[in-house]
Order: C-alpha cells, then sequence, then structure tokens
C-alpha cells in the first residue's frame, strides 16, 4: 500500500471514529509510519486517534504528537482532577485500596504506587484519562507481583495462550523469560496482535515487565 493510500486511510478511520473530532487532527504517512499531529479537546480524545489510526491495516508504527486543548469552560483545577482521580480509582473494584498515588501538575496526571498486576495498572490509567481536564496522563505504577514461577513455566503458559487465540499465529512470535521480564520478539501481521500478544504475557502469574520488540510484517 503506498503512503498516500494509507494516509487516506487514516482520515476515513478517524472521520468514522465518533469520539474524536478528525477536523483538529492532521496525519502524514511515511513509509507506513504515521505521524498524528493537531489538537483535540480533551486526553480521552487523544487517546481515541490514536487507537483508531493503530486499527487501520498497513500502519507500521505511530508517532503521536496530538496536543490537548482544554476549552477555557471546560479548564479545572489541579486539586480537583486530583481529588476527582482518587475518588474514581477508589471505587474501582480492581484496584487495592490505597495504592495508587495521585500527582496533578497543570492538567497532567502522574500515577506511582506498586500494585500485583498490569490490568490493575491499566485500569487505574484508563479510569483517569477520561476525567474533564485531563491533558495527559503519566503511568509510573510499578507491577511486582508476589508470585516467582519458574521461568520455564511462565514461557509455556504464554507460548500456550497464544496458540489458543485465534487472532495469532503463535509459532511466529518468540518469548523469552528472565526472572520476572518477558520479551516479545518475531513477526506479527497486524498492530492489534502486539496488543493480543502483550495481554497474554501480562496475564500470567508472576509476569512484572514485558518488552515487546515485535514488528509488523
Amino acid at each position: 500500500m503506498s503512503d498516500s493510500a494509507l494516509r487516506q486511510d487514516v482520515i476515513d478511520e478517524l472521520e468514522f471514529e465518533p469520539s474524536v473530532d478528525a477536523t483538529g487532527v492532521g496525519v502524514a504517512v511515511h513509509n507506513g509510519v504515521v505521524t498524528l499531529t493537531g489538537h483535540v479537546g480533551s486526553y480521552a480524545e487523544k487517546n481515541a486517534a490514536e487507537k483508531a489510526a493503530q486499527r487501520v491495516k498497513g500502519v507500521r508504527a505511530i508517532a503521536e504528537e496530538i496536543e490537548v486543548r482544554v476549552a477555557g469552560h471546560a479548564m479545572t483545577n489541579d486539586d480537583e482532577i486530583a481529588a476527582r482521580a482518587l475518588s474514581i480509582i477508589a471505587w474501582d473494584a480492581r484496584i487495592p485500596g490505597d495504592s495508587v498515588k495521585v500527582k496533578v501538575q497543570r492538567g497532567w496526571v502522574t500515577l506511582t504506587g506498586t500494585l500485583p498486576w498490569h490490568f490493575q495498572r491499566a485500569a487505574a490509567e484508563s479510569a483517569v484519562r477520561r476525567l474533564s481536564g485531563v491533558a495527559g496522563v503519566i503511568n509510573d505504577i510499578a507491577v511486582k507481583s508476589p508470585i516467582r514461577p519458574k521461568p520455564q513455566d511462565v514461557r509455556d503458559r504464554i507460548m500456550s495462550a497464544l496458540r489458543r487465540n485465534a487472532e495469532l499465529e503463535g509459532g511466529a512470535i518468540r518469548v523469552l523469560v528472565d526472572d520476572d521480564k518477558v520479551t516479545l520478539e518475531g513477526k506479527v501481521s497486524a498492530w492489534s496482535e502486539r496488543g493480543v500478544a502483550e495481554r497474554a504475557a501480562w496475564s500470567v502469574p508472576g509476569v512484572s515487565r514485558v518488552e515487546d520488540r515485535l514488528s509488523l510484517g
């Protein structure tokens, strides 16, 4: 696919996504690498634009340079954002109480703390980035599992999960395990498959770090 055709596909997908106002988003493509520029009204919209671009077939990588411009009437003080963030995290049954700390500076939310599972870390970020007034989220929450299985057991469980998944050609992915760190290598045919492979790795007890070295091809 040519860069011009891919650019049009990305533009069409952004315009198709109802949660994104595509009029403020610019798209450039070079050798399959998509650069998103411009501005949107919220961090949630910025995230939705990136995910829309990821869905397009042929996208090899994304450089996301979209700016969040919160309208004057929607501006929220940092202390109010922090209070809302703490409240929404506390109400999430997936996240252990008092495990996540929140700092807000000029609309940018920084999350810190330690959780036993990656899905809890992702849940905290997902909840906060939807809040009004948030300009960006820095997720510095560490994943520390109390479980310490054998590396071979971790690898076997991940490979079994990859083979079960209908979206993946599991044999094209190599899984390396070093203590609590998993490294994924090989090739996948679509961006979405990288996400599937990462979720499989994070779902195994004992995994605290995942490095995605998968390439599209």
